[in-house]
């Protein structure tokens, strides 16, 4: 067994570290975030031109699995990943933490119909956890911002009125209130991440009081086997050997 770890994710990192030495797996990150966690074993850093050039690496890289613990919403090699391992005829499993619970939050389908919300309801001073690459659909708005990314978006894709905080969760509940309070925060706009690194703001927006707009996962490729843990995941690999 050969396996391809499409990572990037703690889910990713703790895999490998749940198969590796016994199972020879390649982690494969895209490569942009600079100083990424790195899982034990094998990495590789880069894209892989597509679908078809995901399956003409997998066929040369002699790899019998793939599993795909992206971010949620990795949506374009999600698709490409399912798309490579039908051709080659692989078996592939999508590794998908659970997601929050909308709750009361204000569900959306994208960052547009979220900056259109904020627009319409009037919000004046957002906190933005939507990702650096979230940041455009709200450039043309009146509110200010407060961005939080690990990377620093491009600054053609920020609005005019904001701060940007570069951080890397696990965040904590009396960070993130304390953070709400001290910038006047009167929204949460996210996305429906899942997972417990980031999970904190939803708790403090709560207690707080503060709205929150969170935009919907994408959905998976058709057909796809999907697990929501790492123990799935290793049971799935187990059954393949």
């Amino acid at each position: 067994m050969r396996v391809l770890l499409l990572g990037g994710t703690g889910e990713a990192r703790a895999l490998a570290a749940r198969l590796h030495p016994d199972i020879p797996v390649i982690s494969s990150l895209a490569g942009r975030v600079p100083d990424p966690a790195l899982p034990v074993g094998e990495v590789r850093i880069g894209g892989f031109g597509g679908a078809a050039g995901l399956a003409q690496w997998l066929r040369g890289n002699g790899i019998t699995a793939v599993v795909d613990a992206t971010h949620p919403f990795a949506a374009t090699i999600t698709a490409n990943a399912a798309q490579a391992a039908a051709r080659v005829g692989l078996p592939h499993l999508v590794l998908a933490r659970p997601a929050w619970p909308d709750g009361d939050a204000i569900a959306v389908g994208s960052d547009t119909e979220a900056a259109e919300v904020v627009a319409r309801r009037g919000y004046r001073r957002v906190f933005l956890t939507t990702g650096r690459s979230g940041t455009a659909a709200f450039r043309d708005s009146d509110a200010w911002f407060l961005i939080r990314a690990v990377t620093a978006p491009e600054d053609e894709l920020l609005p005019a009125h904001r701060e940007v905080l570069l951080s890397r969760g696990p965040y904590r509940v009396e960070g993130e209130r304390k953070l709400l309070r001290e910038f006047g925060i009167d929204a949460l706009v996210t996305k429906n991440s899942g997972g417990a690194m980031t999970r904190a703001k939803l708790q403090a927006a709560a207690e707080t009081g503060i709205p929150v707009v969170m935009v919907s996962r994408p959905a998976l490729p058709a057909g796809v086997r999907v697990v929501n843990s790492v123990d799935g995941a290793v049971d799935w690999l187990a059954n393949l050997r």
